[in-house]
């Protein structure tokens, strides 16, 4: 690394091999491994902060507020829903989503990385993606051909001793759904509880598999928390540092080797567009010069619809809404100080899986995350009741949004357009997606839990349950696709995740996904990550 002084600046400008900007899922394991190497400098830059609090690393933390890890974007009002505005949390600071979400470990099918490959994307078939998930993966329950030991990122059953788990499956039996006891195997129809990105009790974000344990131990990684990237900078076509403002200061780092971007798929292609990259003539609407024209940046935002179910109860071991039962809340943070066990340690959607609407199709079509508390408009509405809720979700909607720049403020919020149920095949696949998970609402072990349904009770007919769909579906937060990779005009990276017609510049996080994979994101965002650095350093060697 070089340190030098430019003329006139009020800051220094440093110079590292690469620079990663976004501290998510993807940017901690591809800044974690390239750093492995004690001769390549990495800088990682996050706007937001170090997330080593207890809010964070103790998993019940996902009930309480918490702003400064939370960007909370909205969307802009969707046609699909009634117009309604959408909510988008993404993660900030180190972690990135991994810090905020539900920590439920799922890779998502072999069908949809075989597909990846068959749109021109080579190199990234189930075969070629399954060693980089054992790889990242220390898996203290499975083993054998698709699990790993020894990886940064640990994965086990829950230790939330919640005995919902019982009833959960007892009903799967009575609504004659298979049980499936592993989700990351050859298959992963039926219904089970989740293995969680969890060690000993506490969240085991991508920031703690990849990065803090090398923080102040390895010379050649500087990372810099409340660095909000402006603009990439490009001498020519090629990328050569990133400027970003970190508290009253405008600074700038130079990468002799690549920029990374690892923003996520908002903020990836909104750091692309605020550089220059992207439509030209949208970009000139703003007043920002075009570097290259690349129309895809933006296009292309798929994620999962979603519908919940909620239902009050009087059960003991659902959680109230408002954290009430105070007796027994301080008992089980008694617990986790001592055993790391019990309630502290609920990742909330405890129970799940995956179902097909038909016998017909290849691939399960419908996610079930199965949460032990009322969950209103992402648990920000509270009522008195204590309960339980099941999301559904479409896994491969046809819709297809996009991601714009509300100015050419490089701080303002970018527009976020998921389209939800703009296709109208996607409403009919919500109405059969929202039928075969009442099947198992009506069963009667979760019946004897029902003290009141609190948003179905009166839909009956396929009309009622449209009506209910476009009033209440919104994300279950797996946006994807922004800088989708491919070989097409609308491609924005290629199979190596480089960003198409320029050079040092590459793109590796959930952004990159041509198509939405079926299942949560995280576990796919990290194995992107790893597969990059390894792509990296095979062009980093000679020939």
């Amino acid at each position: 690394m070089t340190r030098k002084m430019q003329m006139g600046e009020t800051s220094m400008t440093d110079t590292f091999d690469f620079i990663v900007v976004g501290a998510g899922s993807g940017g901690c394991a591809v800044a974690g491994r390239l750093s492995e190497d004690a001769a390549t400098s990495v800088a990682l830059l996050d706007a937001g902060g170090t997330n080593d609090s207890w809010r964070i690393t103790t998993p019940f933390g996902l009930a309480l507020p918490y702003s400064a890890a939370n960007w909370a974007f909205e969307t802009v009002p969707q046609k699909g829903l009634n117009g309604r505005v959408g909510y988008q949390p993404r993660g900030k600071g180190l972690g990135g989503s991994s810090a905020i979400n539900a920590m439920v470990y799922i890779r998502g099918h072999k069908w949809d990385y075989d597909h990846w490959a068959s749109l021109g994307n080579q190199g990234w078939s189930y075969a070629d993606v399954l060693p980089y998930f054992k790889r990242s993966e220390n898996n203290a329950d499975f083993d054998g051909d698709y699990h790993g030991k020894g990886g940064p990122l640990h994965v086990n059953r829950l230790r939330s001793d919640n005995p919902v788990h019982d009833i959960f499956h007892q009903a799967a039996r009575e609504a004659q759904f298979r049980i499936r006891d592993d989700f990351n195997g050859e298959d992963h129809e039926g219904l089970g509880s989740y293995q969680v990105t969890q060690h000993k009790g506490e969240r085991w974000s991508a920031a703690r598999a990849y990065l803090q344990p090398h923080m102040g131990k390895r010379a050649n990684l500087r990372v810099e928390t409340g660095a909000h990237a402006t603009r990439i900078l490009f001498e020519g076509g090629r990328a050569v540092g990133v400027e970003y403002v970190q508290g009253r200061q405008t600074k700038q780092l130079r990468a002799q080797r690549e920029v990374i971007l690892a923003g996520g798929a908002f903020q990836s292609p909104q750091l692309l567009m605020l550089s220059g990259v992207g439509d030209g003539e949208a970009l000139r609407r703003h007043g920002i010069g075009v570097v290259h024209h690349l129309p895809g940046v933006g296009k292309n935002l798929q994620d999962h619809p979603d519908f919940v179910f909620v239902y009050a109860s009087d059960y003991p071991h659902f959680v109230h809404s408002s954290l009430g039962r105070l007796p027994s809340l301080l008992r089980a943070i008694q617990r986790y100080r001592r055993e790391r066990r019990g309630l502290m340690t609920t990742n909330f959607a405890e129970c799940g899986g995956f179902l097909k609407t038909r016998p017909d199709l290849d691939v399960p079509d419908i996610q079930l995350h199965f949460v032990i508390a009322m969950l209103d408009d992402h648990g920000r509405k509270k009522h008195k009741e204590a309960g339980f809720s099941c999301h559904v979700c479409l896994l491969r909607p046809k819709s297809r949004g996009s991601v714009w720049l509300k100015s050419a403020d490089p701080l303002a919020a970018p527009m976020i357009d998921p389209n939800f149920l703009g296709e109208d095949d996607d409403l009919e696949a919500m109405v059969a997606g929202f039928k075969t998970t009442r099947r198992l609402m009506e069963t009667p072990a979760l019946r004897a839990l029902q003290k009141k349904d609190m948003f179905t009770a009166d839909v009956r007919t396929d009309d009622d349950i449209r009506a209910v769909l476009r009033g209440r579906v919104d994300t279950v937060y797996h946006p994807v696709g922004t800088c989708k990779m491919g070989t097409d005009a609308m491609a924005v990276v290629d199979p190596k995740l480089k960003v198409r017609g320029l050079e040092g510049l590459r793109v590796v996080d959930a952004s990159i996904m041509p198509t939405l994979i079926g299942g949560n994101t995280n576990a796919p965002a990290i194995m992107i990550g790893e597969k990059a650095a390894d792509m990296i350093k095979a062009g980093m060697r000679p020939s």
